[in-house]
C-alpha cells in the first residue's frame, strides 16, 4: 500500500525551476517531519531538505536559496520547490515521512527530475 504519492517530477533545461509534491494521509502528516531526498546513479541517497510539522526547515549546503520545502497542513502535503536547476541536480527523489504518531518512517516511490545542459 502506497502512503506517500508524489508527482511533478520530469525534464527541464539547466537554469529552470520544477516543483515536487508529496501527498499522504493525516495521520501520517501530522506530528511528522516531511522530507525530500534524491538518489542520482551511482551514488548514495542523500538528504534535499526536511520540515517539522512546527515548520522548520533543514537544507542541504548544496540547495540553499535554490530549492524551497513547504507544507500544506490542509491538503497533508509536502512541496519542493525548485529553482535555478542545475544538472547535478538530477537525480530520483524521494519523498519521506517521520512519523512521531507511528513511531516509524515511510518512503514514497520516488520520482524522476531530469536537468539537461
Amino acid at each position: 500500500q502506497v502512503q506517500l504519492v508524489e508527482s511533478g517530477g520530469g525534464l527541464v533545461q539547466a537554469g529552470g525551476s520544477l516543483r515536487v509534491s508529496c501527498a499522504t494521509s493525516r495521520s501520517i502528516f501530522s506530528l511528522a517531519t516531511m522530507g525530500w531526498y534524491r538518489q542520482a546513479p551511482g551514488k548514495q541517497r542523500e538528504l534535499v531538505a526536511t520540515t517539522t510539522s512546527g515548520g522548520r526547515t533543514n537544507y542541504a549546503d548544496s540547495v540553499k536559496d535554490r530549492f524551497t520545502i513547504s507544507r500544506d497542513n490542509a491538503k497533508n502535503t509536502v512541496y519542493l520547490q525548485m529553482n535555478s536547476l542545475k544538472p547535478e541536480d538530477t537525480a530520483v527523489y524521494y519523498c519521506h515521512a517521520e512519523s512521531s504518531l507511528f513511531s516509524r518512517d515511510y518512503w514514497g516511490q520516488g520520482t524522476q527530475v531530469t536537468v539537461s545542459s
